[in-house]
């Protein structure tokens, strides 16, 4: 029964310490992923106030985080929305892919991790946070801008992109054999594939079956079929978070719009828990050895950011202006790169947690400090 009670107090802390960084991050007009690490470096091993007790409850918690990320990302994009962009911003996106990919893989190599965590970290420089991004936007009245439509088809293409990259993660976490990776791999392009092809032709069906005019129906039957989903794909490794997002991606209807807005709130809340089990697994006592590379890779991807949207806001005819402004509207690395660097950094026996915390640390921060200095030098277009 003590232990029930201790539980208790501790998840009740945690949550309602989550609540109070929402609001200071919200006070100061940024993005509450840093605070949220920040507050599980805190609480984790090595930390001012160790959580014990409820870290078991807290790592099912961010599994469930993870998932729901990838299942209101699916819900974002009709398969034929994905497929019509995904033509329309190939260039740019192979691009972002290529300049922002390659800095993270010569760190890892450059640190001795070999190919595979190098991946991992590449992957962690590579994808933008579209949640801060999409917070910026809005909140610096950006959303009009000639260059908006170019800054949202990249994040839509590094959406696409990990899709496609999930499932090669999880087979160079399990160590698998070049030809098992391959393999594994392949038939989870084939899956993703697949359930695309399926849904353009038949995703309001779908819809239609899932749906109903119950929100609790709604919510009790998503829910359950994105674990379902989730947990058949993790035993096929291929990812709990694909599977999730092909759920996401095969709803199409008036019933999405109704679905978004009931799992909002709980992405929220354990897409948060998610941050601070990450925290809690990283010990703060390993940050200030890796700070230095962390801090050198943030600086050399802000600019390969910066580059990337001025290159494909220029090929869309956008001025000078509105090309910086994408540039620095997609330097915020955030929930993404730390999925990655979740879903590694315990397989090889490297820095990947501390360097991911640190380097996400920064860019969060720095990303939308660097678009407001944007708009305090008077480059805005009004």
């Amino acid at each position: 029964m003590a232990s029930k009670a201790l539980v208790l107090i501790e998840l009740g802390g945690v949550v309602l310490g989550l609540g109070v960084l929402a609001r200071l991050a919200g006070n100061l007009g940024i993005s509450p992923i840093p605070f949220y690490l920040v507050g599980g470096l805190l609480l984790g091993e090595g930390g001012l106030v160790p959580v014990v007790t409820s870290e078991e409850f807290i790592e099912i918690g961010a599994e469930l985080g993870v998932v729901f990320l990838l299942l209101m990302l699916g819900l974002e994009y009709s398969a034929d929305e994905l497929v019509a962009s995904l033509r329309l911003v190939a260039p740019a996106g192979l691009v972002d892919l290529v300049l922002n990919f390659t800095p993270g893989w010569v760190a890892g190599m450059l640190l001795g991790w070999g190919p595979a965590p190098a991946v991992y970290l590449g992957v962690v420089t590579y994808i933008s946070s579209s949640g801060v991004v999409a917070k910026l936007l809005g909140d610096l009245g950006w959303s009009g801008n000639r260059e908006t439509p170019t800054v949202l088809s990249i994040l839509v293409f590094e959406d696409l992109a990990m899709a496609v990259l999930l499932p090669i993660l999880g087979v160079l976490a399990v160590g698998s054999s070049p030809l098992g990776a391959v393999t594994t791999a392949g038939v989870a392009l084939l899956v993703v594939v697949a359930v695309i092809l399926l849904v353009s032709r038949s995703g309001e069906r779908i819809g239609s079956v899932v749906f109903h005019h119950s929100d609790e129906a709604n919510l009790l039957t998503l829910f359950g079929f994105t674990l379902l989903v989730a947990g058949l794909a993790e035993r096929l490794h291929i990812s709990a978070a694909v599977g999730a997002f092909l759920v996401g991606l095969s709803l199409s209807g008036e019933g999405v719009h109704r679905a978004r807005g009931l799992l909002g709130p709980l992405r929220d809340l354990f897409a948060a828990v998610f941050f601070v089990f990450f925290g809690l697994s990283t010990d703060p006592r390993t940050i200030p050895p890796v700070l230095l590379p962390a801090l050198l890779l943030a600086l050399v991807t802000a600019a390969t950011k910066v580059a990337t949207g001025w290159w494909a806001a220029a090929r869309s005819g956008v001025g000078a202006r509105g090309r910086l402004r994408a540039g620095v509207a997609l330097v915020a690395r955030g929930e993404f790169s730390i999925v990655v660097a979740g879903l590694g950094a315990g397989a090889f026996g490297v820095d990947l947690g501390p360097i991911a915390a640190a380097y996400v640390l920064i860019l969060a921060i720095a990303g939308p400090l660097a678009a407001r200095a944007v708009v305090a030098a008077g480059r805005v277009v009004v």
